[in-house]
């Protein structure tokens, strides 16, 4: 997808990717999925952006200051990798959670960076099953290993906007999207 894609308002990106899929070749092994759940996260006038006004930019969050189309690559309590698309302008820290896809290629690899057959319904897991790492951080999603491409996209009668899950500010945003038809988002 071109970078112009991205170079929007996060909330736009965030409901337009939605269909989008997400494909990756990391460790020379392909996987991909349809993405069916993502969150914006709109800039420093956000609360739970990363780059929220009460923390400014950062080494850590350096990436989401990059160009539209990139890769943000953040670690979760510590633990888990997550997979964000950085979306508006250069130098303006605004960017989508991809929180959720569909297998469509790879599934067996997927099972085997898993461990288990809960595959990518939630951000965590989607990264797994992908291979994403910190190695990708920055990454310019329009070309191999981690790549970005249009699909068919939902209808608006089947998309269901919420507020964001799983963070503790600025929860009550309606920023999460979702494909309602799907059985692998994380959470209804």
């Amino acid at each position: 997808m071109a970078p112009d894609f991205f170079d929007r308002p996060a909330a736009e990106v965030a409901r337009a990717l939605l269909g989008c899929v997400v494909r990756s070749d990391c460790s020379g092994e392909r996987t991909a999925g349809r993405i069916v759940e993502t969150e914006a996260y709109t800039g420093p006038e956000d609360e739970a952006c990363h780059a929220a006004e009460r923390i400014g930019r950062t080494k850590r969050n350096a990436p989401l200051f990059g160009p539209p189309g990139t890769a943000y690559i953040h670690r979760n309590y510590g633990i888990h990798w997550l997979l964000n698309v950085v979306t508006g302008p250069k130098g303006f820290p605004a960017g989508v959670l991809l929180r959720a896809a569909e297998p469509i290629e790879g599934i067996e690899v997927m099972r085997r960076r898993r461990g288990r057959d809960e595959l990518t319904n939630g951000p965590a897991r989607l990264a797994q099953a992908l291979g994403v790492g910190p190695d990708l951080q920055a990454h310019r999603l329009g070309r191999p290993p981690l790549s970005l491409h249009r699909g068919d996209p939902v209808p608006d009668e089947e998309t269901e906007v919420t507020t964001r899950i799983g963070i503790s500010r600025a929860a009550d945003r309606p920023l999460r999207f979702y494909d309602r038809r799907s059985r692998w988002i994380s959470r209804r």
